[in-house]
């Protein structure tokens, strides 16, 4: 609808069309009431003008009927709109389980994202049609906001935390992609395209890219350079507590709280790991405040998502039979 007015960006997503279609529904209703209003301030003016100096007005009783109606008539429309506006708000902070992960950064003046297959893009998003895409944004430096206006998507990308978003494109196409929040001198050039295309032709784009490998492979090799695995064992006989299959689930802190373990969670376990001590350790693993970049952290956490998924197991130390200790230890909460 409007696609070619340029105030109307091209609707390339289901979440899109319901955006549009309560923001048309607000202002319909706006423009509606702004003209009755009007309308009635005029008729008013003329119909009960005064016409004479010694002219008096009559007294009015008032009307309970009156009163009722605009009442009843803005309480029904505003619950409409709130309600209405709840759902697609819902709709839109609640991504699908099966959604693929993206992972993204955002830095002056450029967008990194990452695929699960370990496929790296610069200011370019390649996607498959009627894919529900879920993005873990993250920033390096400055606020940025992540902005594809044909999905109707924005989403604040904040230092020091993760946000997310998703959306499920369903139209093929290339589409524009901003930072919509003032970020430097060079904002403006922060720009990129997102490039939805049919499933076997992402395949095709996908097999054809170069890779490093899976995310969480190459997290995997993180995780152990920094040797985290000699803490997190398997066997649960380290010093920090077993990570296969804990992602998603809840634990229990050393002050009686439980919390879920998800991406923001063990961002703050590895960057400040004596925030949330998982009950049953000692606050005893150092900071990577400063060793890990934002993408080394996303890695980790594919990883550690990773766990859970039948057949992944951390790598523990052969034959040990007490705790490993060491200067450098990975997630521990």
């Amino acid at each position: 609808m409007f696609s070619s007015f340029p105030l109307f960006p091209e609707a390339a997503s289901k979440v899109a069309r319901q955006v549009d279609h309560l923001y048309f529904f607000l202002i319909a209703v706006t423009v509606f009431f702004s003209l009755l209003i009007g309308c009635l301030v005029i008729f008013f003016a003329i119909k009960y003008r005064r016409r004479s100096e010694v002219e008096l007005p009559e007294p009015i009783t008032g009307s309970i009927k009156l009163e009722t109606l605009w009442t009843a008539v803005p309480l029904v429309l505003v619950m409409v709109m709130f309600v209405w506006g709840a759902s697609v708000y819902f709709t839109i902070s609640r991504p699908p389980d099966d959604a693929m992960q993206i992972y993204v950064v955002g830095k002056q003046w450029m967008w990194k994202l990452q695929h699960p297959g370990g496929q790296r893009e610069i200011n370019e998003l390649h996607l498959a049609l009627n894919r529900a895409v879920k993005l873990t944004m993250a920033s390096e430096d400055v606020i940025h906001s992540f902005y594809v206006p044909a999905f109707r998507v924005k989403a604040d990308v904040v230092p020091g935390r993760y946000t997310s978003t998703w959306f499920k494109p369903d139209k093929v196409g290339t589409y524009h992609l901003f930072c919509a929040e003032y970020c430097g001198t060079k904002h403006s050039g922060m720009i990129g395209q997102v490039i939805v295309m049919e499933p076997a032709q992402y395949q095709i784009w996908l097999s054809g890219g170069s890779s490093e490998g899976p995310l969480s492979a190459r997290g995997e090799k993180l995780f152990q350079s920094l040797a985290c695995n000699t803490c997190h064992r398997a066997d649960g006989k380290g010093r920090g507590p077993v990570l296969a299959g804990i992602f998603g689930k809840p634990v229990s802190l050393q002050t009686g709280q439980k919390v879920i373990v998800d991406e923001a969670y063990i961002r703050e376990s590895i960057l400040n790991p004596t925030a949330k001590v998982v009950e049953g350790y000692q606050p005893v693993m150092p900071t990577f405040q400063g060793l890990i970049s934002e993408e080394g952290l996303m890695q980790i956490i594919a990883y550690i998502q990773s766990l859970g998924l039948p057949g992944a197991t951390i790598n523990a130390q052969p034959g040990d039979s007490q705790p490993v200790t060491s200067e450098r230890q990975g997630p521990r909460k």
